[in-house]
């Protein structure tokens, strides 16, 4: 019964052990589903089920008819305009991190928003080329077309025969591997494991985003001064790079230098203004279709191509590439490489497509994310494309111009259309450099994470060391090794938060049901001869012997050793008693010989096992208190404890080892005459125990008890704490008889037990 008093509540009910509480009220039967259910309800068809699959296959019949012609269709066309632009834009550009020519960035950008317009849940992210992506496929694209070009200069039957230039080999490979990420992300899909994301942690995904703009920084800079840099993408590549860069620098090419920081300058200038200002202008001033405008103007104008050796996108293809056949060898060769393209490519959409989507209060699907995101890499791979995400600077505009649904996706891909079979050829003159210097200009965001350290230190130091680790790993060792160590370390930082979990003893607040750390509260009271120690996660072997530490840490002392030397006292008053050396009078006990001989060593090394065993004391002629002055010369240390209660409620599970170990440290306890209870578990926790076999005559189950306050009310009972007494950690003279004061404190109507208070 509950019985509210203003903000104060009265509590009455009896005090519950877990089996008390099970005794009065029966839990009901509950029919646990297996396997073979499972995979009858997955094997089963009807009509609502297949129109349920259907329209997860293809959400475009979801949102679709539901679409506001005369609301959403002005401003999907502006926003979808404005995202058309960008994606012609970065999909050249970032052509240049995959180290292939200009022009195929452009399929890059158009196939993906084709194929997510009707298979994508998202309504707001604009797919495509995303630069952290496109430095992974250029990566393995310059390892495997070095080692061809390596090949080819030592053996005419290369791999390198199939193909009439290098420059078509390296589209072959990042087309293959585009396929094959898109082919694992397919699966992936269709076996519903899109959790498989949850392993890389926002921290890790900030670290790894930072780290590969740094990359993306240092590739562009071979195109901005125009130098010959050989590729690298082994461990240090990174360092490498800089060391090419810095030996050549007497060789830069001065116009692409000057022309790419002018328009670095330009473009970081207006982006500062589109972002303050963002509130009052319509849409965002398009600077990187100006500079491209401009710049292309300027290069043919003035020939630079002839005038000053500049390095331009040259020819640009006026129509779509015909399908191709992967190969199968790169297949083999790239299959670790696709895995972590196809994992980052799906966390960074989706990460995306969570913040909008609860911006904008509708629902994704991860797995139905994945099947979108396989479908568009493996048509884009087809029609020799690379790999596709989304960039959040390019999603950022399609939101922020107005864009409501993937109608402006559509808008936008018509765009990119008009340019790869009519106007693309205009884009000839554009310098490299320039286009360097827009692929630099994105990476502002992303590089600005680095402002994420100070705040990660501050909310939770191991996400801020994920941070730290992953940005390191990823520099030194590159993109793909670097994310498989920092994911390796992620894990790692986890079993380091359960192996060495921060325990406490816990006290009483207000003489309340509440209990909290006792180091975190100036009056607290702590019953005396009672332990409450709360463990905050699971058990299991790595942690457990770490746990008993902490646990006789708490106590004061070792179960074990208290057990041993009270075993050896009991051999030694058994030895005495044979000898006749001991003699019973009504005065207490006496030794009749002073100059006994000590015999612990002989224990130790010869009957460890015997001295683990229950304390024997039935056949001796008297009882022993252990807490009283022994005679005989007989030293056992003293505890003044006899009740200890384990605050399990954060310990989700235990393995069987965690399980050995903490049933042998119970029964030490008990053995000692050390009453132990287990508070906060729930039912299943029990149950798990059970069937393993966990309780025997010595650890019984009704050691379990719903809370703490039931632990210790039943403590009160079983110890007659009449005359018993509190120590408070200030002083306060206060009567614990658990009736309701003003500050809120609770009575037991079962058990009212006065307590006197001890100073």
């Amino acid at each position: 019964m509950i019985e509210p008093i203003g903000n104060q509540y009265i509590v009455a009910r009896p005090v519950y052990s877990a089996n008390a509480f099970g005794e009065e009220y029966k839990k009901k039967h509950r029919y646990h589903k297996t396997f073979l259910d499972h995979l009858k309800v997955c094997c089963s068809c009807s009509t609502q089920k297949a129109k349920r699959i259907a329209l997860s296959l293809f959400p475009i019949a979801t949102w679709l008819p539901a679409y506001r012609m005369k609301e959403w269709l002005p401003s999907d066309i502006i926003s979808g305009i404005s995202t058309g632009l960008v994606c012609v834009l970065q999909g050249l550009a970032y052509a240049l991190l995959v180290t292939i020519p200009p022009s195929y960035g452009l399929y890059a950008a158009f196939f993906p928003i084709i194929i997510y317009f009707f298979l994508g849940t998202s309504r707001h992210i604009s797919v495509g080329p995303f630069p952290v992506l496109s430095m992974m496929v250029g990566t393995t694209v310059v390892r495997l077309t070095s080692v061809a070009s390596a090949g080819a200069m030592n053996s005419s039957t290369s791999s390198m025969s199939n193909h009439s230039s290098l420059e078509e080999h390296k589209v072959m490979v990042a087309a293959t591997v585009t396929i094959l990420s898109g082919i694992i992300q397919l699966i992936m899909g269709i076996l519903q494991i899109g959790f498989v994301v949850i392993y890389l942690s926002e921290s890790l995904i900030s670290g790894f985003t930072t780290a590969a703009a740094v990359h993306v920084l240092v590739s562009q800079l071979k195109f901005i001064f125009q130098l010959n840099v050989p590729a690298h993408t082994d461990p240090f590549s990174l360092f490498k790079v800089l060391t090419s860069i810095v030996t050549q620098i007497e060789k830069t090419n001065i116009a692409d230098l000057v022309t790419s920081l002018i328009t670095l300058l330009i473009l970081f200038v207006v982006k500062e203004i589109n972002q303050r200002y963002k509130a009052k202008l319509p849409v965002p001033i398009p600077i990187e279709l100006i500079l491209t405008v401009i710049a292309t103007g300027v290069s043919y104008g003035f020939d630079f191509k002839s005038r000053f050796n500049v390095t331009v996108i040259g020819e640009m293809k006026t129509t779509f590439q015909p399908p191709i056949t992967p190969d199968m060898q790169i297949f083999r060769e790239t299959i670790a490489d696709s895995f972590s393209i196809a994992i980052v490519g799906f966390a960074v959409a989706f990460s995306v497509a969570s913040v909008y989507s609860l911006k904008h209060d509708y629902t994704i699907d991860g797995n139905q994310e994945l099947i979108a995101l396989g479908l568009c890499n493996i048509f884009t791979g087809s029609f020799q494309g690379f790999a596709s995400s989304t960039a959040i600077s390019r999603s950022a505009i399609q939101e922020s111009t107005g864009g409501k649904t993937q109608i402006s996706g559509i808008l936008s891909a018509i765009i990119v259309l008009i340019v790869i079979v009519a106007i693309g050829f205009l884009l000839e003159p554009l310098q490299k450099s320039v286009l360097a210097a827009l692929a630099l200009g994105n990476l502002k965001g992303m590089l600005m994470q680095f402002t994420e350290i100070q705040r990660l230190w501050r909310k939770d130091k191991y996400d801020c060391i994920i941070w730290i680790m992953t940005f390191i790993f990823v520099i030194v060792l590159g993109l793909g090794l670097g994310l498989a160590a920092s994911v390796a370390f992620q894990l790692l930082t986890i079993v380091f938060r359960t192996q060495f979990p921060k325990c406490s003893i816990l006290a009483n607040v207000g003489r309340s049901n509440i209990y909290k750390n006792k180091k975190d509260y100036s009056v607290m009271y702590e019953m005396e001869g009672v332990k409450i120690f709360r463990c905050p996660s699971p058990i299991y072997f790595a942690n457990i012997n770490f746990f008993k530490r902490k646990l006789i840490d708490a106590v004061g002392f070792s179960p074990l050793r208290i057990l041993r030397k009270r075993n050896k006292a009991v051999k030694k008053i058994r030895k005495l008693q044979k000898e006749g050396l001991l003699l019973v009078t009504p005065k207490g006990v006496i030794c009749t010989n002073n100059g006994l001989k000590d015999f612990d060593e002989e224990l130790d090394n010869n009957q460890i096992e015997e001295l683990d065993q229950p304390v024997d004391t039935a056949d001796l002629p008297f009882q022993i208190d252990w807490n009283a002055d022994l005679p005989l010369g007989v030293v056992v240390p003293k505890i003044s404890l006899h009740s200890l209660i384990l605050d399990f409620s954060a310990v989700s599970f235990l393995d069987v080892s965690s399980m050995r170990g903490l049933k042998t440290i119970l029964k030490e306890f008990i053995r000692i005459k050390v009453d132990v209870y287990i508070v906060g578990t729930d039912d299943d926790f029990i149950e798990k125990l059970a069937q393993s076999e966990f309780f025997d005559d010595e650890v019984k189950d009704s050691i379990f008890f719903l809370t703490i306050h039931d632990a210790v009310l039943h403590v009160l009972m079983k110890k007659d704490y009449s005359t018993s007494k509190f120590n408070s950690s200030q002083v306060k003279e206060m009567k614990f008889d658990f009736n309701p004061d003003t500050n809120g404190g609770l009575r037991n109507r079962e058990c009212k037990v006065p307590v006197e208070t001890k100073f």
